[in-house]
């Protein structure tokens, strides 16, 4: 039994090689960009829109008001980011109930890039945000000692953004694949669905805590020590 689609060796020639994971990756992008295209090529303003065109509206509607609850002052960009986040693994997640395709995101070398994307992505928004002065600033609160714990934390919470997803991804894999064994009937089936529901619930969140994390880099953190008032003037 393959772990992940890195297992999978369709082409190698010397170092090189393409498994399943790159291969599936390159499809998934593929259909995104085609769909895309084909989807977004006759967009309607008037009051009858193809079926089509009104599942996008809803969709990006959905991600902009989840992403308005939590950064209301929402920057540039962010919605086609984290839209793109989810929608490449909810794509790569239901496209696992497809017999033979293997989902890239049960590759750990898969969420690991997602997880290093949201990584680059929170200094890149909280610098254009508040500034980089600032910014480095919220590193050295409450007190400058914190600082290796702030960076850790900082690693940390990627760790566990890419290990999260493929240990879901591959489990379910895993699970499927032997209960198809032991019982080929009814049971893979209800676990196929109950796998199609648990991968975009795992886009959900993979991309709301992509949102979580750049929106908290965007923040300025308040200074421990209160105002305090003296002679009718306030003073930090």
């Amino acid at each position: 039994m393959q772990l992940t689609p890195d297992d999978h060796i369709w082409w190698q020639f010397g170092l090189l090689r393409l498994n399943s994971t790159i291969l599936f990756t390159w499809a998934v992008m593929g259909l995104l960009t085609v769909g895309s295209r084909l989807v977004t090529r006759r967009l309607q303003t008037g009051t009858r829109v193809p079926p089509v065109q009104h599942l996008l509206e809803v969709v990006v509607f959905l991600i902009e008001q989840q992403l308005d609850e939590i950064s209301p002052h929402r920057p540039k960009g962010l919605l086609p980011f984290v839209g793109s986040l989810f929608l490449f693994i909810a794509i790569c997640n239901l496209l696992a109930a497809v017999p033979g395709f293997e989902p890239p995101t049960g590759s750990l070398s898969t969420t690991a890039a997602l997880a290093l994307c949201v990584f680059l992505a929170v200094p890149i928004y909280g610098i254009n945000a508040i500034g980089i002065k600032r910014y480095v600033g919220n590193y050295l609160r409450p007190t400058p000692f914190m600082l290796p714990f702030n960076i850790m934390g900082e690693f940390s919470r990627t760790l566990a953004l890419s290990v999260r997803l493929f240990g879901n991804v591959m489990s379910g894999t895993m699970i499927g694949a032997i209960l198809l064994i032991i019982a080929p009937l009814i049971v893979p089936i209800l676990m196929q669905l109950l796998g199609l529901l648990t991968g975009m619930v795992q886009a959900y969140i993979f991309a709301i805590l992509s949102a979580v994390y750049i929106s908290a880099g965007m923040e300025v953190t308040a200074p421990t020590e209160s105002t305090f008032t003296e002679g009718g003037h306030t003073h930090g």
